[in-house]
């Protein structure tokens, strides 16, 4: 073969000038540190992002738990809201407070005549309001731990026998009133 190469002529020998022939003259390590740092601060990174993340998934998690409570009891509120909202529940409130059902309603036209015949709600006759008595036993007894006659004593002419106080049940219904319309 050819024992030895010519000087380069041309295009070769142009680009023979852009690249060095002898030994790398640039240093190694500067580069290296570079790209350590770069993996090393990529990493430390990715460990920080991931921490953050984790610990807004716990705060997310506690967030929608606090959240299905108070949804839990929002409906608990509701509920009670709509059964003191229905109208058996309203009259019974309306009657404790001492109210009593209306007439009829007599209503202003607009010429200012009175259209309908108003009248008085009428107060029904209190009924006497039920007490407690303690339940019964279920041999027959009154449920009470002392023995009957075991420290106690009882007036003359009086029995130990429970007395009932029931009220008895009302029969009398109110009386309607009609409007004349």
């Amino acid at each position: 073969m050819s024992a030895a190469r010519g000087p380069l002529k041309g295009r070769a020998a142009r680009l023979g000038r852009l690249m060095p022939s002898g030994p790398s003259t640039a240093a190694r390590t500067p580069f290296v540190l570079l790209v350590v740092l770069l993996l090393g601060g990529g990493l430390i990174t990715l460990l920080l992002l991931n921490s953050a993340l984790n610990q807004g998934s716990f705060k997310l998690r506690e967030l929608k738990d606090r959240t299905t409570e108070l949804t839990d009891e929002e409906q608990a509120l509701q509920r009670d809201v709509d059964a003191d909202a229905a109208p058996d529940a309203l009259e019974r409130r309306a009657r404790e407070l001492g109210m009593v059902p209306g007439g009829s309603p007599a209503f202003l036209g607009p010429d200012g005549k009175v259209l309908g015949e108003p009248t008085v709600a009428a107060s029904p006759k209190p009924s006497p309001k039920p007490s407690s008595t303690p339940p019964r036993a279920p041999d027959g007894g009154t449920g009470d731990p002392a023995p009957s006659g075991a420290g106690q004593t009882t007036a003359p002419g009086t029995s130990t026998a429970p007395r009932s106080t029931a009220p008895a049940p009302d029969t009398t219904a109110p009386t309607p009133t009609t409007s004349g319309r």
